[in-house]
Parts: C-alpha cells; structure tokens; sequence
C-alpha cells in the first residue's frame, strides 16, 4: 500500500491558531518536510511536540530535487507531512511539484486545514468577498508588474496579492496607475501578530502612506473594477469593431458576439449595424449576405 501525503497549515503568526491536528500530525508522520527546519523547530517547540519521524528541508531551492526523493518514500507506504514557514503548503509557497508528482503515482493526499493569509485578508478588508481571485506575488520588474495589472484591469472580483513590504510602495503606486487611484483597497500587515495592522483607503492615498516604509508581512486586497454599463458607440464604430476582429482571423458571428459583450450592448445591435452598414456600401451583395 502507498503511504499519504498530510499538507498542513502553520500559524500565519500567532502559535496559537496552529489546528489541534497539527500537533499529531508532526509527532506521528514519518517525515515531516519543512520549508525551514529552523522555523519547525521553533514551532514544535511552541506546541510542546517532537516529531519522531525524519525531518528533511523542502524549499524553492531544492524543490525539484528532493520531490522524487519523498515520492519514493510515499510510495513505500510513509506519512509524509508537508509544512511550511506560515499557511497552507502550495499557496505560493513549496508544495505544487510533490502534490502533483504524488497525485501521478497515485498517492492519497489529504491535508490539515490552517490558517491562511489570503482568507483572514479578505475577511478584514471590508471589501465584497463572494468572489474573488488570488494573484500571488507580482513581478518584481517595473514593465513586467504593469504589464500583470493591465490583464486584470477589467477584473469584477476582488483581488488578493501577497507583497514584499520593501517593494509594497511601488506596487500600490502601480496599482493607482492601472486601478485609478480612487480603487478601494486594503492593505493587511503583520496578521494575527502583535502589530497587525489594516489600512484601507483608495489606491492612490495607500501608496502615499506606503511611501515611508512599510515593515512586516503583507497582503493587498483590492476592489474588483466596477461594472460596466453600456457603451455610447454609434453604429459606424460598431461596424469598424467588427471588421478589425474579422480582419484578424475570427468569423463574422464571433466577432460581433465579441464587441456586443465588449461594449455591453445586445447582439442584435451590433448585427443591425452591420447589416444596415453592408446595405448602404456600394459593393452590396458582392461578398454575399451578412
């Protein structure tokens, strides 16, 4: 028989939050693989447990390496338990590849739900949280940060980043920029921790106040963009919406399916136009009905 694969949440902060299950989980497994086996330590310690299994670290750094290594272990029947520095494992921390590899060899996993960041920053941020996405952390390089922002510009549900608070300054201001400055967001420093901190505001007056430095972990929750309402666009410019996607490769019904729901208009409206523009061009008839 395999063995199971145990992800489990650390405390995002406060020692307290850590899940009764987690205790016997790292007393039991047969390897307990860690982020950082410094912060295991310390933790283990908090709890008042030792883990009578083998430890061995698992980070970005030897991720792809050592995966393998505890399939094989997996697959041999052993408890494998999954932690790291704070939160669920493979939420933007070391746990994809061996999640995946041991769902390829037909590993059971299962987890011991904790505490998370992403949830406890939606849930304080005063922001609408029946939908919302979790982007990660964002590039680092200015162009390629902008560039990510512009493919959620239009995003309706709320939007969750994790940052670095010597970078978070920049990436409000970024934000401002691409969101407008009036986006609400919310800014969630050092959760569950003594100096926890929410900051909420427009993006522009978050950026302001970031801009004197900023210390601890952080999570932003931004708004998501408002509804749209109708366009106020005439029919010739309905028409050139059309025939630029259609000059682009899409059929005629896609491409006017695609500028009715850019412009939040009706199908009908688009395709009156083009039909109304087809009969007043001179070449009527020449490429066939609309």
């Amino acid at each position: 028989m395999t063995g199971t694969l145990v992800l489990a949440g650390t405390p995002i902060g406060d020692t307290a939050d850590a899940p009764p299950r987690l205790a016997q989980e790292l007393a039991d497994a047969d390897v307990v693989a860690a982020e950082d086996t410094r912060r295991l330590r310390r933790l283990t310690q908090a709890l008042g447990v030792t883990p009578r299994g083998r430890i061995v670290s698992y980070f970005e750094g030897n991720e792809a390496a050592r995966t393998p290594e505890l399939v094989e272990e997996l697959a041999g029947g052993a408890r494998v338990l999954l932690v790291t520095d704070a939160g669920m494992p493979s939420v933007s921390d070391p746990g994809y590849r061996l999640v995946a590899a041991a769902v390829e060899r037909d590993v059971r996993v299962t987890a011991v739900p904790g505490p998370s960041a992403v949830l406890t920053a939606l849930a304080l941020s005063g922001l609408p949280v029946d939908r919302f996405c979790f982007e990660g952390f964002l590039p680092r390089k200015a162009g390629e940060r902008l560039t990510r922002l512009r493919e959620v510009a239009a995003e309706r549900r709320t939007l969750v980043y994790f940052e670095a608070p010597h970078r978070l300054d920049d990436t409000l201001a970024a934000m401002a920029e691409v969101f407008g400055a009036d986006r609400r967001a919310a800014v969630c420093r050092e959760l569950t921790k003594t100096y926890e901190e929410i900051k909420r505001g427009g993006l522009g007056a978050l950026a302001a106040w970031a801009a004197d430095g900023v210390r601890g972990e952080i999570t932003v929750v931004v708004e998501g963009a408002p509804e749209k309402g109708p366009e106020e666009l005439d029919g010739a410019e309905l028409v050139r919406r059309v025939r630029v996607r259609e000059e682009a490769g899409e059929r005629r019904k896609e491409a006017i399916a695609a500028v009715a729901a850019d412009a939040g208009l009706p199908k009908r409206e688009v395709f009156d136009a083009v039909v109304a523009a087809k009969n007043a061009s001179p070449e009527r008839g020449a490429r066939g009905a609309v």
